[in-house]
């Protein structure tokens, strides 16, 4: 494969390759993605299956402990469910939705930003003044808002129905003014060179210039940027689980795992949100290490 020879010898697989830390971090998230994306055959049971589900095994120990099972690696909660099945499943949900509220942030982001950095004028000004006021509240805040207002304008009987695409609109609405801005930035950048110009002169519409030379010098920034984000999504789709206003109840995300768990924490069982956090640290940190690597990576000056 000749491509994959060219990559292998480009500066950003040498790069990778003479990084610990990144081969480390891009390890662990291979193994929890590919996990958390088959987890039908990789999880040893089915915790949204009830007819495996029984209370007699409820609040079992990890099988290390006095009362485990191996059947149960790292216990049971108060329901019966197996942990390490509940994790591995709360996992897959925790990715899809962060992965597309960055999917979704990305895009409205970009385009605003392309609009607003290759028009330039009030438009520019206006659209930017939106970014900053956006900018100036705590995501958190941002999601909070949303997903109350939908709740409030949709009935009651269709909230765990429509639960995720508010809550990936509630995320991806929070985290659009940092592509924008990014984006606009360096098409600022790029509107002035020679390329651009050279497309002006020859009648090229300005719409065939943004996307066709435009964007595809921006994007580096933007995959950065998006890499990182998507660890921040994940954190925020478990803050919200957590505080009750995310995915439902009946949902193993791993912010519902959490907050169940945290409520016999101090009771003595402790796996039930010990192991659900260790996986989301082991998560958002391997994605947060890849990205600062891929930064460095992409970054002409430090090489």
């Amino acid at each position: 494969m000749p491509w994959f020879a060219r990559f292998w010898d480009s500066d950003v697989a040498y790069s990778f390759r003479s990084s610990p830390v990144a081969i480390v971090a891009a390890i662990v998230a291979v193994m929890l993605v590919v996990a958390a994306s088959f987890a039908n055959w990789v999880a040893p049971h089915n915790p949204l299956d009830l007819a495996t589900i029984s209370l007699l095994d409820a609040s079992m120990p990890p099988f290390w402990a006095d009362g485990g099972a191996l059947r149960f690696p790292l216990g049971t909660d108060v329901q019966g469910r197996d942990v390490l099945s509940a994790v591995i499943y709360g996992m897959r949900i925790s990715l899809v939705i962060g992965l597309a509220s960055v999917v979704v942030s990305m895009a409205v982001g970009v385009g605003i930003g392309l609009l607003s950095g290759y028009i330039g004028g009030r438009l520019d000004a206006f659209l930017m003044r939106i970014a900053d006021v956006q900018l100036s509240f705590p995501a958190i805040l941002i999601a909070l808002l949303v997903d109350g207002v939908a709740r409030a304008a949709l009935p009651r009987e269709t909230h765990d129905v429509v639960a995720f695409p508010v809550l990936v609109a509630a995320i991806a609405l929070a985290g659009w003014p940092q592509y924008a801005r990014t984006v606009r930035g360096s098409t600022l950048v790029e509107k002035g060179k020679e390329y651009v110009q050279a497309a002006r002169v020859i009648g090229v519409s300005p719409l065939s210039i943004m996307v066709r030379h435009v964007l595809p010098n921006v994007l580096g920034p933007v995959l950065v940027l998006a890499t990182v984000h998507i660890a921040t999504a994940i954190i925020t789709e478990a803050t919200l689980s957590f505080l009750g206003v995310g995915v439902p109840p009946t949902t193993p995300s791993l912010g519902t795992l959490i907050r169940i768990g945290a409520e016999f924490l101090f009771s003595g069982e402790w796996w039930i949100t010990i192991f659900p956090g260790v996986s989301l640290v082991m998560l958002v940190l391997s994605v947060n290490l890849l990205g600062d690597w891929l930064r460095d990576a992409l970054n002409p000056k430090l090489r």
